[in-house]
């Protein structure tokens, strides 16, 4: 029987399969024979740094940051703080949420040189001691979650909210809100899910996580 190669000279085999990619390869990487390759783009200037303080959990701070470090990478890379989670690093997912003077905020979204001096509150510093935060309890007593991973934001947002709640903040969803809120009869299910929306529970946990509101709230 004849060589396949020879009955047909286009037949492709694994042998000239590898060879044409390695030769596209090569091209990519090197450029064609008699051709001029492109020099490397030069890199990227050197990082303007600043110093920054920040009060985190009562403690101050003091740091040398790149000026475009977030919030987030100054509490997780530079203070080895892990509780605050980095989710969708885009704002939408609440998973780094903390409290930054009292109110909740992404702390992707915003760069740690716009809060030096600032007093900045994680899950870590809920907790006063061995005691937990009323919230923290409240989602273990209720299984508030699955996974775990947006635990921290869910609570950080939580303690936030009741804050805005109690000093009459309304939500998209509230009917006339008197001042001060009355915390037990305005927080229904509706107030606390509208409340909650910028933090995302992959597992579904959501009717555990609102009893455990529902519940602190009563505290």
């Amino acid at each position: 029987m004849n060589d396949p190669q020879q009955r047909n000279p286009l037949a492709l085999t694994r042998r000239t399969m590898v060879e044409g990619c390695a030769a596209a390869v090569g091209a990519a990487g090197f450029g064609w024979p008699g051709h001029a390759v492109a020099a490397p783009a030069p890199g990227d200037p050197a990082p303007q740094t600043m110093p920054v303080r920040l009060t985190v959990n009562g403690q101050a701070r003091d740091l040398e940051l790149d000026t475009r470090t977030t919030l987030l990478d100054a509490l997780r890379e530079h203070l080895g703080l892990t509780g605050t989670k980095k989710g969708c690093d885009h704002g939408q997912c609440g998973a780094c949420t903390v409290l930054v003077e009292g109110r909740r905020i992404n702390a992707c979204l915003t760069l740690a040189a716009m809060h030096d001096g600032d007093a900045i509150t994680t899950i870590e510093g809920l907790a006063e001691g061995d005691a937990l935060h009323p919230v923290q309890a409240a989602f273990i007593a209720h299984d508030g979650f699955q996974c775990g991973y947006c635990t921290p934001g869910q609570i950080c947002s939580a303690v936030g909210m009741l804050r805005e709640a109690k000093a009459g903040w309304p939500s998209h969803v509230s009917a006339q809100i008197a001042e001060p809120l009355v915390l037990e009869a305005a927080l229904a299910e509706p107030e606390i899910r509208e409340r909650m929306s910028g933090n995302i529970c992959r597992c579904s946990a959501y009717p555990n996580i609102v009893a455990a509101i529902r519940d602190a709230a009563d505290i």
